[in-house]
């Protein structure tokens, strides 16, 4: 603290030092493209049907497994989703790997998030197995994938690089066993070891909120032993150890490397991606967990301020901008996370997408007086619905809630609520078009002081020319005066509007020199709302 307080940075450098330095199981990652099978894939290595549990049969939440192997070894797999909006989870899954495995749909080919998996890997320095899924289809092409791969830049040993590529079908259940020979010989040849004995050195890849239990983070231990009764500090949050749990629900005495445990007994909720540390007084751990509160707490008000400022100093010719404030609640800390910098995407020059408050857990009544209070909706991901009462309390309030259990439909529903409370901008758009065939004169008494009036005789070829819009006068193609339309008649009679094929006589304040041939263009002002656009690989955008 005293270091941070005179500018220097301090960062904490685990010790690999130890003397009971054994093997350790690798920890695979399996990234890919939406829908292209990583969960298909894991079920077949497990025999247990998660796929059939997510909605939509996207992986919505990181998820860590061991499975083990008919000879005996055992790896530890993170399911990472495939959605765009998830891309921070599965960097974090790429963090605390040592394998990634590249799933691929051979009828498909490399998408968008399977250039951007493989970018997450290469930044993490982590080798890569390609699985190239359902060889089953009759469309399948593992030739061409193997091609686009090449091309993106993967070093396939089929063509002299060092990338082993596997041919699988997860739901026919073929090529299972090449995959797991493939993964443990490159574990092999990483020659993976980790200390046993020594404080624990672990990472939080999920967090979330449980009523009876607390607050519950998914670790997995990079080294050492993580035991019950320890105190430690994760994050901002500290807390003694009262239970660990393994990836089936028992109840464990301790955790070793390359183990995904789940740890009870926090006083707050850490977020994804912090590190455990362990500690050896409950003075110590207080100490640690208050001084990065105050880190915390210090740099979301200085980001605070910085949009404040850029709010504050706006440029001349920015438009008018309405604000849509969310509140954004879900089931686990990443989602949370997720959700949230997928909303800040659809952001535009129009709409600010606030997000006011982000929690886990279920929608509650807080969360409602809140909404009430700032005028926000609500959007549930990935939790219940709330109950009745809440949500007849909620429409009487005029309170929006939300629930999705998919992330395309979530950001679908935001973004077509983002466009209905755009203020849209006004263009000016052509109505119709008229030609001057003939033109009048209209004399002016001799007595009285009103000048004479040029009338222009006109057919309308294109649209509608409206008496309440602004005329625009055309000669050979140059615009030579623009202004209001004083008088239009029709057969001797005053109207507001002439169709396309009607003739008529129309008088412009100011322009008196009309001429056969000139056009006449009626001009009309067009509200323009935005676009939600969405890409076939996920990604959504708000186009003004």
């Amino acid at each position: 603290m005293i270091l941070q307080e005179v500018g220097f940075s301090v960062r904490r450098v685990h010790a690999n030092e130890g003397s009971d330095i054994q093997p350790r199981p690798p920890v695979v990652t399996v990234m890919g493209h939406v829908d292209h099978g990583k969960t298909s894939l894991l079920d077949a290595l497990r025999q247990t049907s998660v796929a059939a549990k997510e909605a939509g049969g996207i992986t919505q939440h990181l998820g860590a497994f061991v499975v083990g192997m008919p000879s005996g070894a055992s790896i530890t797999f993170l399911d990472t989703p495939g959605h765009a909006a998830f891309s921070a989870m599965r960097a974090r899954g790429a963090a605390v790997t040592d394998i990634v495995v590249l799933v691929v749909a051979a009828d498909d080919g490399v998408m968008p998030q399977t250039l951007e998996a493989m970018a997450h890997a290469k930044a993490a320095n982590v080798p890569i197995v390609v699985a190239i899924n359902k060889c089953d289809k009759p469309a399948a092409d593992p030739e061409r994938v193997k091609t686009q791969l090449g091309a993106a830049g993967l070093e396939l040993e089929d063509l002299g690089g060092k990338v082993q590529v596997v041919e699988i079908s997860a739901l026919k259940k073929t090529g299972l066993d090449d995959l797991e020979v493939t993964l443990l010989l490159q574990a092999e040849m990483m020659n993976l070891k980790a200390r046993i004995d020594g404080p624990a050195q672990a990472y939080v890849v999920e967090a979330r909120l449980d009523k009876g239990r607390g607050p519950l983070a998914t670790a997995i231990v990079k080294a050492g032993t993580l035991c019950c009764g320890q105190l430690v500090v994760v994050g901002c949050q500290w807390g003694r150890i009262r239970a660990l749990r393994d990836t089936v629900g028992k109840l464990t005495e301790q955790a070793r490397p390359a183990m995904p445990v789940e740890i009870e007994g926090l006083r707050g909720l850490p977020m994804a991606g912090d590190d455990i540390i362990v500690v050896d007084s409950e003075e110590r751990a207080r100490m640690l967990s208050l001084g990065r509160k105050g880190k915390f707490e210090k740099d979301r008000l200085r980001k605070i301020d910085e949009k404040r400022i850029e709010i504050l100093e706006p440029s001349e010719e920015a438009p008018k901008r309405a604000e849509l404030p969310v509140i954004v609640k879900a089931d686990v800390q990443g989602t949370v996370q997720a959700v949230t910098d997928a909303l800040k995407t659809l952001n535009s020059p129009q709409v600010f997408v606030n997000v006011v408050h982000v929690g886990v857990g279920p929608i509650s009544q807080s969360d409602v007086d809140l909404g009430q209070a700032c005028g926000a909706c609500i959007i549930g991901f990935n939790i219940k619905s709330p109950p009745t009462s809440l949500s007849h309390e909620a429409t009487r309030a005029g309170i929006k809630i939300m629930v999705h259990r998919v992330i395309y439909h979530l950001l679908e529903d935001i973004g077509n609520l983002i466009v209905d409370k755009a203020p849209g901008t006004f263009e000016t758009q052509i109505a119709g078009e008229a030609e001057v065939v003939s033109t009048f004169e209209l004399k002016g008494r001799s007595r009285s002081k009103v000048a004479d009036v040029k009338i222009a005789g006109c057919r309308v070829f294109d649209g509608c020319v409206s008496r309440s819009s602004t005329m625009r006068l055309l000669r050979s193609g140059e615009v030579l005066f623009e202004g209001c339309c004083t008088s239009l008649q029709r057969e001797k009679q005053s109207v507001e509007t002439v169709d396309k094929g009607n003739e008529c006589g129309l008088v412009i304040q100011g322009w008196n020199d009309f001429q056969i041939g000139d056009i006449i263009q009626c001009m009309k002002q067009v509200l323009i709302k935005p676009k939600f656009i969405s890409s076939e690989s996920g990604a959504v955008r708000i186009e003004c």
